[in-house]
């Protein structure tokens, strides 16, 4: 099994000491041993797996780490790299999809998510793609992800919206 953290630049394993903290300061902290350093998480390739290959980055924009898969990470820094990837508007979580309105080349989405009500718009043609989890992926077109975790337990309202979308 791959190791959750490794650096890319020297290919050295982070030992389990590495921990990472969401600190005072609203940033995601990472720990090396007594070394605490301020990282930017940002997700690689692919986009439909929001939670595996997050790059570590600091100010410079040095990757100083790579999270492989955050179910590897211990619950705390799983939690805390979670949020800092919610704050920084990669992945928004979809906790009930309010309506859907096709227009002539876009779909109107308006949800709400676990950062609160939003608005946003996909091209007609894309659909929600179905992760191995079970979740659903929306891309919007400015880029961002919207993650529907277990849709089976959304409300009948936000279910019908989203089932009239997906392949």
């Amino acid at each position: 099994m791959s190791t959750p953290l490794a650096t890319a630049a020297t290919s050295n394993v982070l030992d389990a000491s590495t921990s990472l903290q969401h600190g005072a300061d609203g940033r995601l902290w990472l720990g090396t041993g007594s070394r605490r350093r301020r990282v930017k998480p940002v997700p690689c390739f692919p986009w439909s797996e929001p939670d595996h290959y997050v790059s570590l980055r600091d100010d410079d924009d040095a990757e100083l780490g790579l999270v492989v898969d955050a179910d590897a990470l211990a619950p705390d820094a799983r939690q805390a790299l979670r949020t800092a990837l919610a704050e920084a508007g990669f992945v928004f979580e979809v906790e009930r999809v309010l309506d859907v309105v096709e227009e002539i080349e876009i779909r109107t989405w308006s949800v709400v998510t676990g950062q609160g009500p939003r608005t946003f718009q996909t091209a007609r043609d894309a659909w929600p793609r179905q992760l191995p989890s079970g979740d659903y992926l929306i891309r919007d077109v400015a880029g961002d992800l919207y993650r529907v975790r277990n849709p089976e337990n959304l409300d009948a309202e936000s279910r019908r919206h989203l089932w009239a979308f997906v392949e």
